[in-house]
């Protein structure tokens, strides 16, 4: 199995397909690159090299339960910049959801050489929960889930066992509101403007963690920036709308590898 080592983090990755293009994709917070089969293997049809890898303290990545810190986000897109230098694999296409997508536009700001383009769905580049009932849900989800989330406490305990399952979704949210109380919830919204990369932002309009409104905010700062919202649609939707996903940013992506090509130069 491959697996990359760095710090206190053993971070578990798969790779498919070949060509010139790198796509590096990054799941989100408790999610891994199980969930994004269809997603994957597109893209390797496409003519992309896919790198899929687990967030550390998800999926396969190590370790669990993990103790988020409150930069844990910079943490992580520190430790996936030097994965891409392991590989030499960058500059990469980032595809990130969720939490994948803010470490991926992190990258995008503190790691530009790393970075080619970056794709987000369910991201904002910030943490927004005024009244902490978002906090609040997922930190009760294993102990005492609202009703809409009783399959998801029951796939968290599948996946890492009751124990870790509330160990990591209480730590994460303790750092979470750590970054809300220390910065205002801010990841990469203030930065966002020093991205050069072409970015590409996906939101849905129902989607309660990353709202329309606030990836508006972000695409606007962002010099070279496309948002597309989708009208049906909420966080997760490489589950609710993957065909569209896919050809959305399997599309995108030929579009912007003719646009960096040599004879576009």
């Amino acid at each position: 199995m491959p697996w990359f080592e760095v710090g206190s983090s053993r971070i578990y990755y798969e790779e498919t397909g070949a060509g010139n293009g790198v796509a590096l994709l990054l799941p989100g917070l408790t999610d891994s690159i199980a969930a994004h089969a269809a997603l994957r293997q597109a893209l390797a049809e496409s003519g992309m090299h896919v790198v899929a890898a687990d967030l550390p303290g998800s999926g396969r990545s190590q370790p669990q339960p993990r103790v988020y810190s409150a930069n844990y986000f910079e943490e992580d897109a520190s430790s996936f910049a030097l994965f891409l230098t392991h590989l030499s694999a960058g500059p990469a296409h980032l595809i990130g959801f969720s939490d994948g997508g803010e470490v991926a536009l992190l990258m995008a700001e503190l790691f530009p050489a790393a970075v080619r383009s970056v794709v987000t769905w369910g991201s904002a580049g910030q943490l927004h929960d005024p009244g902490g009932s978002l906090r609040q849900t997922f930190f009760d989800v294993i102990d005492d889930p609202i009703p809409p989330l009783q399959q998801f406490r029951q796939q968290l305990i599948t996946a890492y066992g009751e124990e870790t399952a509330r160990a990591m979704t209480q730590n994460a949210v303790r750092a979470m509101t750590e970054i809300i109380e220390a910065r205002g919830g801010d990841l990469s919204l203030s930065r966002a403007d020093s991205i050069g990369c072409p970015v590409l932002v996906l939101a849905g309009r129902h989607d309660p963690f990353a709202p329309p409104d606030l990836v508006e905010e972000l695409a606007g700062r962002i010099p070279n920036a496309r948002m597309i919202e989708v009208a049906d649609g909420g966080h997760d939707l490489h589950h609710t709308h993957t065909g569209w996903l896919t050809t959305t940013v399997i599309e995108w992506l030929a579009e912007v590898q003719r646009d960096l090509s040599p004879s576009k130069a």
